[in-house]
């Protein structure tokens, strides 16, 4: 009986957890704060959590704040990208909004850089 009582109390303990957790950053192509020879055709962001698509966003702009990313965000799961126009030697800013599936919201930031 009290082994029950422990496993039913740790499955509702990691439910809960479960259930309040937000779409992290995990991953970043480029990554953040890199440098590189050669311009990224589009940036790529990779999340702990499956995003809704409808809420979030992802743009990417130059060092005076023109956006230099094309169209809108793609998402599929946990995963957004964009498009990049040609891009040229300079700091890029990388600005995104995340919307996990649960509805919690996470932003960030980071630039990359692109030298000859």
């Amino acid at each position: 009986m009290r082994s029950s009582v422990v496993a039913l109390a740790l499955f509702f303990l990691t439910v809960s957890v479960a259930a309040h957790a937000h779409a992290s950053l995990a991953h970043a192509s480029p990554s953040t704060g890199s440098t590189m020879s050669a311009a990224p055709h589009e940036v790529t962001l990779t999340f702990t959590d499956t995003l809704e698509a409808a809420f979030s966003k992802l743009v990417v702009t130059d060092a005076s704040g023109v956006e230099v990313s094309q169209g809108k965000a793609q998402v599929t799961g946990n995963t957004m990208r964009i498009g990049l126009k040609p891009l040229s030697v300079g700091v890029y800013n990388v600005n995104w909004r995340a919307v996990s599936a649960d509805t919690h919201k996470t932003e960030g930031s980071f630039t990359f850089q692109i030298i000859q």
